[in-house]
């Protein structure tokens, strides 16, 4: 980022703070509305919920029973599926997703309808009963503002990717009281490795505070969830049930993606308009609440239940999967809702569960439950791990719930492995080298190394070469020679040596190398520059050494195909 820039960012991030703030703001008035119409004057049923959002933690049911439950989830996934597929489709599921999709491959571009379209869809799914959360549809309503200030503003795509982060990360930290938390989220979740958008962190941590104050000043400054003091890490003895905890947890996240995902395939076999699939998903939804009504809506109260040690260990068992199986049949379906507080209320069960069976203070184990559940299922476990601290404000957990989501996390990425679907969000991609964005940034600094010694062909614009260098296509020189791009095999005899030792230039004379893209790195080459596995390397040599290259190199679509198991880009 340009140093000018910088200024200007943070002025961006304040602004987008404030808009995080009301927009979430918005979003949980609507949310209110939608609720008392469905749920408590149709369906006259109440969930329990949180004391700092002015609730009790009481269930009230009306006087005809929860028969009109199925109508309610019905209805409101029909009226949920027009609104998204007749006006913004890519606001259909948990939202989160679609924004992280649009840091990636769209530069940061969200249409300007799909905001609002998901504020109302979202409202209505989640106020009719949808088993899911507000964390996904806030994230793609800040996010989809703010890549409308960025359109606004004339701002090129790198700047808007930022902007967008920054939307992303006010609105989650003013839904969730979390401005650390959320701004670490909002970096963390682009991948599913342990890697950062380290240069946003700054400008999401402000964003992140700022949206935080202006929520503060409608709803207050405590935490969500109300934590006893008496909460803390005791001794060495507690190690082995956190130790317990977080391998269960592991294999939990493994089971939530994998779940939810193949039910998303199946409803996708149905041959039905898909505006229709939500109001199947709610149909089946209220028929689960019939038995189960703990598994209506985000259900924040009953994660409180788990915390204070109310539930009984029969209840926390079938709860546990009824609500990996809800929050599918309401988000799976293409409903519009998010997939953090389901996630959240899963391992909330788990670590009342464990509380149970071990006799440890149910409020401790229900926290690391939530952070090590969805830390693993979502990959984020450094973000998951402060977002729970900050949310009930167990920070002298902070140890022991840090081994478990490490644990589970290790576990997660282990069993993963043999799975069709890793991660609750299909948009993240493994590292800063896997992302179209970063790809393309990378091909444009070679295009600048490349162009200080080369004559390139006139007609050849500068989009066209890069589409051409990414999928490894040789092109033709003014003098005859060819522009080759690929990546350097394992087995060629060059893996290991310097250039100068490898002896190219000698092996294929008049060949020149002009550009080593490593990693997340552009290098230009020098004599001694080792080359190493995956290299992918812009090489200028006669046409008649073509042959010889292909000995040495892979496309770079082919070795990226080959590295992580999916298709090529295009």
């Amino acid at each position: 980022m340009i140093a000018e820039d910088k200024p200007r960012l943070l002025l961006d991030s304040v602004i987008l703070g404030v808009i995080g703030g009301l927009s979430a703001q918005a979003f949980m008035g609507m949310l209110r509305f939608f609720t008392h119409l469905f749920l408590q004057l149709t369906a006259g049923y109440a969930a329990p919920g949180l004391a700092a959002e002015g609730h009790s933690l009481h269930q009230a049911v009306g006087s005809h029973g929860l028969w009109i439950i199925p109508l309610v989830t019905t209805v409101g996934g029909l009226i949920s599926g027009i609104l998204v597929y007749k006006w913004a489709p890519e606001a259909e599921g948990h939202g989160t997703d679609t924004a992280v999709k649009a840091v990636h491959w769209t530069g940061g571009l969200i249409r300007a309808q799909v905001a609002p379209i998901k504020m109302v869809a979202s409202a209505i799914t989640i106020g009719s009963g949808g088993s899911a959360g507000r964390e996904g549809p806030t994230a793609l309503i800040s996010a989809g503002f703010a890549s409308i200030y960025a359109t606004l503003l004339h701002r090129p795509d790198r700047e808007r990717r930022l902007l967008v982060l920054m939307g992303m990360a006010a609105g989650l930290s003013a839904i969730f009281r979390s401005p650390i938390g959320t701004a670490l989220f909002a970096v963390e979740v682009l991948y599913g490795g342990i890697e950062f958008e380290a240069e946003a962190l700054l400008y999401c941590l402000l964003a992140a505070i700022v949206a935080y104050a202006v929520n503060g000043l409608f709803t207050g400054w405590a935490s969500l969830f109300v934590v006893p003091q008496a909460v803390r890490f005791t001794g060495l003895r507690d190690f082995g049930w956190y130790i317990a905890l977080g391998l269960a947890s592991g294999v939990v996240g493994t089971i939530l993606p994998e779940m939810f995902y193949r039910i998303r395939d199946l409803f996708l076999t149905l041959r039905i308009p898909a505006w229709l699939k939500p109001a199947i998903g709610g149909l089946l939804l209220g028929c689960m609440a019939l038995e189960l009504p703990q598994v209506l809506g985000g259900g924040y109260g009953w994660i409180q239940e788990a915390i204070d040690g109310r539930l009984a260990l029969r209840l926390m068992i079938v709860l546990l999967f009824a609500k990996m199986l809800a929050m599918s049949l309401t988000v799976s379906s293409g409903g519009s809702g998010g997939v953090f507080a389901p996630s959240l209320y899963v391992g909330a069960m788990l670590g009342g569960i464990f509380a149970v069976l071990t006799h440890s203070n149910p409020a401790g184990m229900a926290i690391i439950g939530m952070g090590a559940v969805f830390g693993a299922a979502a990959r984020v476990p450094i973000a998951t791990l402060l977002m729970v601290a900050e949310m009930t404000g167990g920070y002298q957990l902070l140890v022991p719930a840090g081994l478990a989501v490490t644990l589970s996390f290790l576990v997660q990425l282990r069993l993963s492995r043999y799975l069709k679907y890793d991660s609750l969000y299909e948009g993240q991609v493994v590292g800063r080298i896997d992302s179209p964005a970063h790809r393309a940034e990378h091909i444009q600094i070679a295009l600048q190394l490349l162009n200080k010694g080369t004559s390139l062909p006139p007609d050849l614009s500068h989009l066209r070469l890069a589409m051409l260098l990414q999928s490894g296509v040789a092109l033709d020189m003014p003098d005859g020679s060819r522009l080759t791009a690929g990546a350097l095999r394992p087995e060629s005899r060059w893996v290991g040596k310097s250039i100068e030792a490898a002896g190219i230039h000698k092996e294929i004379p008049a060949a020149r190398i002009t550009a080593i893209l490593r990693g997340t790195s552009v290098i230009y080459p020098r004599t001694q520059t080792v080359l190493q596995p995956g290299d992918r390397l812009l090489i200028i040599a006669p046409q008649s050494a073509q042959e010889q290259l292909a000995k040495n190199l892979a496309s770079p679509s082919a070795a990226m195909q080959k590295a992580t198991g999916n298709q090529p880009a295009t």
